[in-house]
């Protein structure tokens, strides 16, 4: 199956730039192999339902295939990601979780706490709301303004943090800044005296799927923003990778 991966990952990225699907020559001409191989190959991935050929004659990746890919996304967000949180806890000497979007809320799936930390408790499992969380920014770094107001449009931004957005907007202005800079800063707006910085984390299909954050009390971190933001993005571009993410601008946005 080595070689149906380097086939279906090849059709994938011809995929980005033609939604129909590709034909046998331009996935071969993309591998640099001949085509007799690849119509094999493709032939193959189509009996096992991975991929669909059209009257057309293009392949297509199908559905079972998205699902499959996306299940084997989520279970490398919590496996591969707990290495790469544990490498960066051990690193900064600060808490570090792994957040993804649901509804308006991110919800913690993997952390990764040093040991004199004075986090107390387990966040994993916990839903926070994404307009004020530490990685609200970083899940929705792909989103375009409309998608971000859907998102947000049941939403009463009341929190107990002094400097929470107080609107989609005010929300918006701070992501775009994020955007620019490269990784979101979340400065008391969950709670007073509680910081963070975060960073996205994209998958296959170039989608930010997930946060890295890394957070603690502002007196402590606040000093360190710019090592500790550098080191957050240098976690989130590995776990990125590992989900076979391709190369994606660290200010990208509304790009799907």
């Amino acid at each position: 199956m080595g070689r149906g991966f380097d086939v279906l990952s090849a059709l994938a990225d011809l995929m980005r730039d033609s939604p129909a699907g590709a034909s046998v020559q331009e996935v071969a001409h993309a591998l640099g192999r001949e085509r007799s191989q690849i119509s094999r190959t493709l032939s193959a991935l189509a009996d096992q339902r991975l991929v669909v050929r059209g009257d057309d004659h293009r392949y297509r990746l199908s559905w079972g295939w998205y699902a499959a890919a996306q299940d084997l996304t989520d279970r490398r967000l919590r496996s591969t990601g707990l290495g790469v949180l544990d490498e960066l806890a051990a690193a900064t000497g600060e808490a570090s979780f792994l957040g993804v979007l649901r509804g308006d809320s991110t919800l913690t799936i993997v952390e990764s706490i040093p040991a004199g930390s004075r986090m107390i408790g387990s966040w994993i499992g916990r839903a926070y709301p994404a307009f004020c969380s530490d990685a609200g920014q970083a899940v929705l770094w792909d989103a375009s303004d409309d998608e971000v107001r859907t998102v947000f449009a049941q939403t009463s931004f009341t929190s107990p943090g002094p400097n929470a957005p107080a609107s989609v907007d005010d929300f918006l202005a701070r992501l775009h800044r994020a955007r620019e800079r490269g990784y979101a800063i979340v400065d008391q707006e969950a709670e007073p005296e509680l910081y963070s910085v975060s960073a996205p984390v994209w998958d296959f299909r170039g989608e930010a799927v997930a946060g890295i954050q890394i957070v603690g009390e502002r007196r402590a971190l606040q000093p360190r923003t710019t090592e500790l933001a550098e080191a957050c993005v240098a976690a989130a571009e590995s776990l990125s990778a590992a989900l076979g993410a391709p190369a994606v601008p660290r200010d990208a946005h509304g790009a799907h």
